[in-house]
């Protein structure tokens, strides 16, 4: 839609950038706010955040490797500026944020599931802006529709992502955006009744998963084949990647929540990651 906020001078502020960095900013401030109220250290947590936003901006670069074609047969593109101002995997950052999350929860002795559980809502808020500014940037567009809700983008989001113009298209962007402003206010509600330590943080999971599957269907942009995976089974990359993450988020909730319920209270004090 508007691709580009203004310039100054020759240098484009882009609206896609600009929602990132709103996204990353109310991700870690509620992140922080959740964490400081099940009692854990304020300054870690910063710490905690500001490496998981690193790790999972470089995570989203690396899954395109697997995905797409263009950077496989052209490594080159690895250290060009259009890989550079490129979006990445959304599954790709999460699977970064994870494994830099477990390992320095480890490092400052940061309860596991206690901690991913103050991070969820905030990861729901990021994936709200994050999907408008891919609305406004014109990426990640759905297939052609005569729904009366369907957008054209302008010539200039086609030039910058190529998206089709003079078609009505399946807002795809803005289904994924307010369903996860939808799980967003859900798991703040969880957040303060949640049953056991893991809830949060797995229902998001869960819900993501759910969201991701389905809006795959009316997506219609170029998204490449994991490995082959997706032409042998004729599922997108992130339909399969949801498929594995949500049937093991929902193992791993149906076993926490029968735990809390064999045990008769709620194992919502666990041991620091050591």
């Amino acid at each position: 839609m508007y691709p580009e906020l203004f310039r100054i001078g020759n240098f484009p502020i882009n609206t896609y950038g600009v929602f990132l960095a709103l996204a990353f900013l109310c991700a870690i401030l509620i992140t922080v706010k959740l964490a400081e109220r099940d009692g854990l250290p304020r300054d870690k947590i910063y710490d905690l955040s500001l490496w998981m936003l690193l790790a999972s901006l470089i995570g989203s670069k690396l899954l395109m490797l697997f995905t797409e074609p263009d950077f496989r047969a052209n490594p080159w593109q690895l250290i060009s500026l259009d890989f550079l101002r490129s979006g990445g995997v959304f599954y790709g950052g999460l699977l970064g944020a994870v494994l830099a999350g477990y390992f320095l929860m480890r490092r400052y002795r940061l309860p596991w599931w206690t901690t991913a559980d103050a991070c969820a809502p905030g990861i729901a808020i990021g994936n709200f802006f994050g999907r408008q500014g891919c609305f406004a940037a014109g990426c990640c567009w759905g297939k052609p529709t005569n729904l009366p809700w369907g957008v054209k983008f302008s010539e200039l989001g086609h030039e910058v992502t190529g998206v089709p113009i003079d078609v009505h298209l399946h807002p795809t962007q803005l289904y994924e955006s307010f369903a996860m402003l939808i799980v967003f206010s859900f798991l703040l509600w969880l957040h303060k009744r949640k049953r056991f330590s893991g809830q949060v943080i797995l229902f998001y999971a869960l819900l993501y998963s759910i969201i991701r599957f389905l809006i795959e269907f009316v997506r219609d942009d170029p998204r490449g084949d994991m490995l082959g995976l997706t032409t042998l089974t004729g599922l997108s990359t992130s339909q399969i990647i949801s498929l594995i993450v949500g049937v093991a988020a929902l193992i791993v909730l149906v076993v926490r929540w029968r735990k809390a319920a064999a045990t008769g209270k709620d194992p919502l004090i666990e041991p620091s990651a050591v």
